[in-house]
């Protein structure tokens, strides 16, 4: 699969560029008027541009094929570089947002007010907006027959994370501006202090949000419950399996999926499927008195029906490879 038709890719590359611009201005803004609500904003912009980043390379090692050392490929790299993203946006973020707003609670600075703060807030909050609706409009797509919350359960880590970076990012900046206008109005830098840190706790959340989700995909998440039962339901209607035993499945990239199971076989559907272009009965009357024929039946048989139940599982996984192309490996034991 190309990259950029890769889940995530785009909401990503959207992301990335929106916030260069962004971080740039923003830190522009922080640094002419000495604002803690806007320098938290720019240290917000600039994690979360270097978070895109990452998730952009994991991304692209996600795609690298199986190899001997990696059997079941490396789709699981896009969770690493998502958790890597998760903990910037804790400890970079979030963590030097508190700082910053800490500080100028303890040592307050004057803020110098200039027009040009609220042009920078205007334009940050016009790309930040921009860059949520492409995210959403992704989310919509890729699950379009379900409510939000099921959604955000569903989504892939990606486009998560710049979805939830950029509600964060946009109710930001409204934050940044009405604490800059307190501040001014009521000549209390607490205010914009206080600002910057209701911008930190926001972020902790996001992160705490994507580091759990991206925690789950690594350690191998089993397989939605539905899409599970439509699995075994499809197993269990061949005439040759009776029951499915066992059932386990784990995660080995977005949307793809390893699942193991033992299987009861019925007897009697192998033992038609080996005998049916020959009459039983017919050799039957050729070994009922020949000892040494009828060894030789049995050896036969013996050989035939282990053969047949592996050809058996052969096709039965073919078949579930085609219905449920999110399965990619496949392991069907005989209980």
């Amino acid at each position: 699969m190309a990259l950029r038709h890769t889940a995530g890719f785009w909401p990503v590359v959207f992301a990335l560029v929106g916030n260069i611009a962004v971080t740039a201005i923003k830190f522009f803004a922080a640094i002419i008027s000495g604002s803690s609500s806007m320098f938290s904003e720019a240290a917000h912009s600039l994690a979360d541009t270097l978070n895109q980043m990452l998730l952009l390379i994991g991304l692209r090692r996600s795609l690298k094929k199986a190899n001997t050392t990696f059997a079941y490929g490396y789709g699981r790299e896009r969770f690493f570089w998502a958790l890597i993203s998760a903990c910037g946006i804790f400890f970079v973020g979030a963590g030097i947002t508190a700082y910053k707003g800490v500080m100028s609670f303890i040592e307050p600075h004057p803020i110098e007010f200039t027009p040009i703060i609220f042009v920078v807030l205007f334009l940050s909050f016009a790309i930040e907006y921009y860059t949520f609706l492409n995210a959403e409009r992704n989310l919509r797509r890729s699950f379009p027959a379900v409510d939000w919350a099921e959604r955000m359960r569903l989504a892939d880590p990606a486009t998560l994370a710049v979805y939830l970076e950029d509600a964060v990012a946009v109710i930001g900046v409204l934050i940044a501006a009405a604490s800059i206008t307190i501040s001014y109005y009521s000549g209390k830098t607490a205010w914009d202090a206080g600002g910057s840190i209701v911008i930190s706790i926001l972020l902790g959340m996001v992160a705490l949000t994507l580091i759990v989700k991206n925690r789950s995909f690594l350690l191998g998440r089993a397989m939605p419950r539905e899409l599970q039962e439509d699995i075994i339901d499809f197993l269990t209607s061949d005439a040759a399996i009776e029951k499915v035993i066992d059932f386990k499945s784990s995660m080995i990239g977005f949307g793809a999926y390893r699942i193991k199971c033992e299987v009861e076989f019925n007897g009697s559907a192998i033992f038609d499927e080996a005998y049916q272009q020959s009459s039983l009965r017919d050799q039957y009357e050729e070994v009922k008195n020949d000892y040494e024929a009828f060894k030789r039946f049995t050896v036969d048989y013996a050989d035939r029906i282990p053969r047949l139940m592996g050809k058996k599982i052969d096709e039965i996984e073919g078949a579930l490879r085609k219905r449920f192309p999110a399965v990619r490996h496949i392991d069907i034991e005989i209980n």
